[in-house]
């Protein structure tokens, strides 16, 4: 039963434009469209921020970023009925994530999915508010308490400076 597995440690990017627009892939593992923010599990030992940093380099090819803030807000999903069958699938319930808040730094040539672990197919700068509805069923209630509380601390729609 998935109930009686754990859900699997992990961090999530938000990664912010000069625009206040947030970057997003398309995963390359689905046929149907099906967006989300860089994501992934989290190292033995690894901490937040050296994990996003990680993250960036293996599903987009650049880490050129800076960190805004740590969110306080943690998230969970339950894997789909098609995951089951997977690797994670048979370990994990799903995934917990942490999210980081990062500023990029780079030009847009700089981000070279054929670099990365072919994680994404496609990316975008998207609106917040069409990342949540671009996202999978299963993460969009994630995702909209993740852009609310970017939105209480005022970081959606103007970025402020780091800590």
């Amino acid at each position: 039963m998935s109930e009686d597995r754990p859900y699997r440690r992990g961090v999530g990017v938000v990664l912010l434009n000069k625009d206040g627009l947030v970057f997003a892939g398309c995963r390359a593992d689905r046929e149907e469209e099906a967006w989300q923010l860089p994501q992934g599990g989290m190292e033995s030992g690894e901490r937040p921020i050296s994990a996003a940093f990680r993250e960036l380099r293996e599903e987009i090819g650049c880490d050129k970023a800076e960190v805004i803030d740590q969110l306080r807000v943690v998230t969970r999903y339950d894997f789909p009925p098609e995951a089951a069958d997977t690797e994670r699938g048979s370990l994990y319930r799903g995934q917990e994530h942490r999210w980081v808040v990062m500023r990029f730094l780079g030009e847009d040539g700089n981000i070279d999915l054929s670099r990365s672990e072919a994680e994404f197919r496609a990316w975008r700068w998207l609106p917040w508010q069409e990342v949540v509805e671009r996202a999978v069923a299963f993460k969009r209630s994630g995702y909209a308490k993740v852009f609310e509380e970017l939105a209480d601390e005022r970081l959606i729609g103007g970025i402020r400076s780091p800590p």
